[in-house]
């Protein structure tokens, strides 16, 4: 069976060999006679995958100690409560929106406290990163939060904020693990795993030891305190079992390329190859400022909503999969996250280059 190219924001494609080896594991993990899928997530067998996963993880991001690592349900809709519902102790926050989701996160947080936009790029459909050198930061902020990567729209921080010495949380859904990162420049970095770590499921959460609070407000459930599920190494209900297996085994197979800069210079080539085509193509164009370009996720336009509609026809008969734009926004759009081969991205310039020499105008 011939696979397909698939280029979706999430669920997204896994590496071939991760999938092999969860097929292949699936009627008998390593000789227990049971799949990680029925097994007990108390067992010996599945704290060994649950330990294995977590000091991958922390040897892929160089990560010190005092970091916790969580695994959790629920999805960064879920995060956008969390956040506030733990760590808004003066009761305010700082946010910078630069696309849909965090707009949504700082509607949420709102809920909880006073919530300041510091910064916002939805003046041009958030095509780009705003000014973060000298941001209006409040004194009482309890933390700056940002969407590092925006899926929908295709940017990218390419340099953190100055948080004027406040703690940052950053939403890292579709940029984690595409490139090294300083995990001690934030006091949260968190995501679901669906688009570059694991499958549906699974929300990955780290966060600073010490900014777990020891106390929050009655009203708070107790599904939603980080303390909890520290305390419990994220056991304290039944987890994503087989959502953490799958991605204990994509970070095995990220240490065994070469960990995250081997990740960041394929990431560099494969964003390279479209961007220098969509810089010099006649008929498509990034819709997204040069210097502020994801490296994950690479939104395209003809500037004809029915040619683009037929793009995205002939590409999926083609067997370029997914290449729809975002409901909101419209157009094409390429997510290329770590387990695209550069040979999607060739077969995807070409038939690009084709389509254009036939409709070009």
């Amino acid at each position: 069976m011939k696979r397909v190219y698939n280029f979706s924001a999430g669920p997204a494609m896994l590496p071939e060999e991760v999938l092999k080896q969860a097929a292949e594991e699936m009627l008998d993990y390593r000789g227990s006679g049971m799949s990680v899928m029925e097994m007990s997530h108390r067992s010996k067998v599945y704290e060994s995958i649950l330990e294995k996963a977590k000091a991958d993880l922390r040897k892929l991001l160089n990560m010190p100690e005092d970091y916790e690592i969580l695994f959790l349900q629920g999805g960064a809709h879920t995060q956008f409560a969390m956040i506030p519902l733990n760590l808004m102790k003066n009761q305010e926050a700082d946010y910078i929106v630069t696309g849909q989701w965090a707009k949504r996160a700082a509607a949420e947080a709102k809920k909880y406290g006073k919530v300041n936009i510091v910064a916002d790029s939805s003046d041009k459909t958030f095509s780009y990163i705003p000014d973060c050198t000298d941001l209006p930061i409040s004194e009482r902020a309890d933390y700056v939060y940002i969407c590092e990567n925006n899926t929908i729209y295709g940017t990218k921080f390419h340099s953190l904020p100055n948080t004027k010495g406040k703690i940052l949380v950053s939403d890292v859904s579709s940029c984690f693990l595409s490139e090294p990162m300083d995990v001690t420049r934030y006091g949260i970095i968190y995501g679901g795993v669906q688009k570059n770590i694991g499958p549906a499921g699974v929300t990955l959460v780290i966060i600073r030891k010490d900014l777990i609070p020891e106390k929050v407000a009655d009203f708070v459930p107790t599904m939603l305190q980080y303390k909890i599920h520290a305390e419990n190494n994220s056991l304290y209900n039944t987890p994503p079992a087989y959502g953490i297996y799958i991605c204990g085994l994509v970070f095995e197979w990220i240490l065994r390329q070469g960990g995250l800069t081997e990740m960041q210079r394929r990431n560099q080539d494969k964003a390279r190859l479209l961007y220098d085509f969509l810089d010099q193509s006649k008929l498509f164009y990034g819709t997204v400022r040069k210097e502020d370009r994801s490296l994950m996720n690479v939104p395209f336009v003809t500037g004809d909503p029915e040619l683009d509609a037929l793009f995205i026809k002939e590409a999926t008969a083609f067997g370029l999969l997914n290449l729809k734009g975002h409901r909101s926004v419209g157009g094409m759009r390429a997510s290329i996250y770590n387990a695209m081969p550069l040979a999607g991205v060739e077969e995807l310039v070409r038939f690009m280059t084709d389509f254009e020499r036939k409709y070009a105008k």
